[in-house]
Order: structure tokens, then sequence, then C-alpha cells
């Protein structure tokens, strides 16, 4: 069985080819040789980070379907800075369009020494944004996104640095490597 932890640059899409008409995306196929690996989830295409690959279809699903609440945890730039009331609204779920979300794990958190990204995120001086850290154990359509929006705070910049026990640390981005399924 194989699995694949990759660093999904912005702008990258989730799987091998581009159906869309029109000049071509970048896709998975542009970093990765490996036949026969799939997406464990996605990550849309202006978000970053963690993207797990495998050929295991049973440890897919495990990542994949919210029924096994697979903890994923992001470092979100948000616009503005949360205060406690906000971190509390998304630690206990927010009511988005399609029901409340389960419980969040929230917390401010430094500046991470983050890879720059291209293009820069817009920066506006009469604005302030912050980094929060944010973990879900579900995973809808983006999810972190609309919770960040829903708590008043947009989300400029996403990256997944955990899915399961699985992490970034020393993966630069669009970098990949294989490791031992769990």
């Amino acid at each position: 069985m194989t699995t694949i932890l990759f660093n999904k640059p912005y702008g990258v899409l989730c799987q091998f080819t581009d159906e869309r008409e029109g000049p071509p995306r970048p896709t998975l196929a542009d970093f990765i040789t490996v036949p026969g690996v799939y997406a464990a989830g996605r990550l849309d295409t202006d978000s970053e980070g963690l993207l797990v690959l495998t050929d295991d279809g049973r440890l897919q699903a495990r990542i994949a379907d919210p029924r096994f609440k697979t903890p994923k945890t992001y470092l979100v730039q948000v616009e503005g800075e949360p205060d406690e009331a906000a971190l509390d609204a998304l630690r206990r779920g927010v009511r988005l369009k399609d029901g409340m979300t389960l419980p969040a794990g929230a917390e401010r958190i430094d500046d991470p020494a983050l890879w720059p990204r291209d293009p820069p995120v817009r920066f506006r001086k009469t604005v302030s944004d912050c980094w929060i850290r944010l973990t879900i154990g579900e995973g809808r359509n983006r999810q972190v996104r609309r919770m960040t929006a829903a708590v008043g705070h947009p989300t400029l910049r996403l990256v997944r640095w955990t899915v399961g026990d699985w992490n970034l640390d020393g993966l630069a981005q669009g970098e990949w490597r294989e490791v031992a399924s769990s």
C-alpha cells in the first residue's frame, strides 16, 4: 500500500487532470508521478498544505468520510483580530447554511514561519490580520472559510498543517514523501 504526504501549493487542483475548458491549471500530475494513488479528501485550489494521497480505499474513506471525524488542523490567517467570544463560538460550533458545525479547537497563534504564497495575500494598511490554529473533525465544503466568516473574520490564507497523526514538518511547498500507512 502506498501513502503519500504532499504539501500542495496555492492554485493546484486536488486531482490529476483538469477537465475545465480553457488554459490548463496545475494539477497533482505536475508534482506526483506515483501511479494509482488518489487524494484522501480535498483542499480547495485557493488553499495550501497537507494533502494525503493513497491507493488504500479504506484509509481514503477513514480520512475523507466525516463519520470517522479524522482531526485536521489548519493555520488560518484571518481578517481582523478575533476576540475570545469569536474563538469561543468556533470552539462551540457555529451555524452555517448547512447546519451546525461540530465543536472545533481554536486558538490565536503567532505568525507561523511559512513559505511565501504566490500570489501574496493582499495587504491592507487599514485592516489588521492575525493567525489562528483551527482543528476540525469534519470536512464540509469550504468549512474553515465559512466558519471564520460566520464569526466575522474572513479567511485570507488557509494552510492545512495536519491530517490525523501526519503533518507538514520538514516538507517544503510542492514536495512529497511516502510514509507508512497508519
